[in-house]
């Protein structure tokens, strides 16, 4: 398990950076903050890539409560309203459930980087952040989303390249990466 300051140093953009301190500010001595304690205009020029899911009914039923206009763009359609595994199908969407299963599991911030988000959507290459929110303090209820992208190197190139999960600076896919890769 990373400390608070491991995880932020691993995250690669600005607005996760930002974000994640203000989740952090917004938990004060709590394992993470509730929804209540976020105020949207606390961070303004972030909200185009933000994203609330609920999964207070569990992930089976877990949907995008909301979304920013940029995960239009990210994801090639409004996803506001819908479930998430509508959202994430596919060939990556075992690597979504395993992602948003860790941090409903866990109650801990996860992060990372990929190449096709989800179905016909290869050439983005997306940094993403889930952060963990909690009305009781301690069940997950919602997930606060962070996701960010453009094109990647070969959609510039206009060569196409199948949804690749992050790999570590080892090189090395962790391994529930691995597992959920696996096919």
């Amino acid at each position: 398990m990373l400390s608070g300051r491991a995880f932020r140093a691993q995250l690669v953009t600005q607005g996760q950076r930002e974000l994640f301190d203000y989740w952090q500010h917004s938990a004060g001595r709590r394992r993470m903050p509730a929804r209540a304690d976020l105020d949207p205009f606390s961070v303004p020029k972030l909200l185009p890539c933000i994203g609330l899911i609920d999964v207070a009914e569990g992930l089976g039923e877990a949907s995008f409560r909301l979304a920013g206009t940029r995960l239009r763009d990210i994801y090639g359609e409004e996803i506001t309203g819908k479930r998430i595994d509508r959202v994430f199908a596919g060939a990556c969407a075992d690597y979504w459930r395993r992602a948003h299963e860790r941090v409903v599991e866990r109650g801990l911030p996860l992060s990372g980087v990929v190449l096709g988000p989800s179905e016909g959507r290869d050439h983005i290459l997306l940094f993403w952040m889930r952060l963990p929110l909690s009305q009781d303090g301690c069940r997950v209820d919602r997930i606060l989303c962070y996701d960010t992208g453009g094109p990647s190197e070969p959609a510039l190139a206009g060569s196409e390249h199948p949804w690749r999960p992050y790999l570590s600076p080892q090189g090395r896919m962790p391994a529930w990466q691995r597992r959920a890769c696996a096919g």
